[in-house]
Formats: C-alpha cells, sequence, structure tokens
C-alpha cells in the first residue's frame, strides 16, 4: 500500500515538473491497480482456504462430540459400571498398524473382555504434535479403529460395547521437549468397564 501511494507522488511530481505525458501517468497507474488486484486476489484465495479449513475441523468437532453424546446416552443404566483394566498400546510415525508389542497388550484387553461379557471398552487415540490438527484427529480416530477391528477379528467382541473416540494431538502425555515424547504421545488408551455389583 505504502509502495502505491510513493509511485502515485512520484508520478504527480513527474507531471509537475513537465517530465511525463498524459498516457505514460495513465499507463504506470494501470499497472500498480493491476498489481495491487492480483495481490488482493491472493490475499483473497488464502483466506477463503482457511475459512474451509476452520469449517472442515469445526464439523469434525461437531460429530466428535455427537459420538461422545451417543456413548453417554447408550451407557445409561451402566452406573454401577466401574474400571476394571486399563492399558496403552503405542503406534509407530504416522501409522495405525499393530505392532507385535501392541499385540501383547491388546491380547489381554481381549482376554479381559472375555471373561467379562458384560464389559465395555473405551477406545482413545492420540498422536504426537507433529501435523495439523485435522490429520491427527484423524489419525488419532484411525489408531481407535485399528484396536476396535483387533477385538472384535481376534476376540469376537461385539462392535456395541466397543467405543473410540480421538483427542489428536490435544492431549499429550509428554511435551515435545521430553525424551521419547512423540513415542509415548502415539498411542490409543484401553479402559476396560464392567458391571461389579
Amino acid at each position: 500500500m505504502k509502495t502505491t501511494k510513493l509511485f502515485v507522488l512520484l508520478v504527480i511530481a513527474a507531471l509537475v515538473s513537465g517530465c511525463a505525458s498524459k498516457g505514460f501517468v495513465e499507463e504506470q497507474i494501470r499497472a500498480s491497480e493491476s498489481r495491487t488486484s492480483t495481490q488482493l486476489t491472493d490475499v483473497s484465495g488464502r483466506a477463503t482456504d482457511m475459512e474451509t479449513e476452520i469449517e472442515q475441523l469445526k464439523a469434525l468437532s461437531r460429530e466428535l462430540s455427537e459420538k461422545t453424546d451417543m456413548a453417554i446416552n447408550q451407557a445409561k443404566g451402566f452406573e454401577s459400571y466401574q474400571v476394571v483394566w486399563q492399558g496403552e498400546v503405542n503406534f509407530d510415525f504416522d501409522s495405525y498398524d499393530i505392532t507385535p508389542v501392541a499385540e501383547q497388550t491388546i491380547m489381554e484387553a481381549g482376554q479381559k473382555m472375555e471373561s467379562s461379557p458384560k464389559s465395555l471398552v473405551e477406545l482413545v487415540g492420540h498422536t504426537d504434535y507433529i501435523g495439523t490438527n485435522k490429520y491427527n484427529l484423524l489419525l488419532g480416530e484411525r489408531r481407535a479403529e485399528s484396536v476396535k477391528r483387533y477385538l472384535a477379528d481376534r476376540f469376537g467382541v461385539s462392535l456395541y460395547r466397543m467405543f473410540t473416540l480421538s483427542y489428536g494431538k490435544e492431549k499429550p502425555l509428554e511435551l515435545p521437549d521430553q525424551a521419547n515424547a512423540t513415542h509415548k504421545n502415539r498411542r490409543v488408551k484401553i479402559v476396560i468397564w464392567s458391571d461389579l455389583t
């Protein structure tokens, strides 16, 4: 904007001094307006992209909120349920594949669910801090769904007994500057609830 004003002042000074013709001035003004218009279009395009991403994040947030509300409604009548087992499984960078180490923990969870047929499991996906919020929410969900699929395939756990949720990078166990923080934060927390009465 300052450049445009300076340019206009120079053109006016040139006119006053008699060194420039009217056609030259008009040509320079048109060129300046064209550059300004291009810059405004570019800024407007970036703003539109940001608005689109914000709307997508809001939609994802609403979807997660609805899932949570649905889980709470489905859990009515389960007031006597208590946590009977907890564990965590970790994932490789940018992956939702179950590792051999993770299998051991999931097997333990599956055995616990087999021994308690009325139990429910909560599977909460997390990620490290690398990447966008949207991408990490989806990655956390995929990780939780991988554990859910494993429990369904290997132990026949009914889908209505399993609830998934993703926090993405929003609830880290470790801060980025701590040792092994990214590995510890790439996880699914498994919580099994059962009626102890």
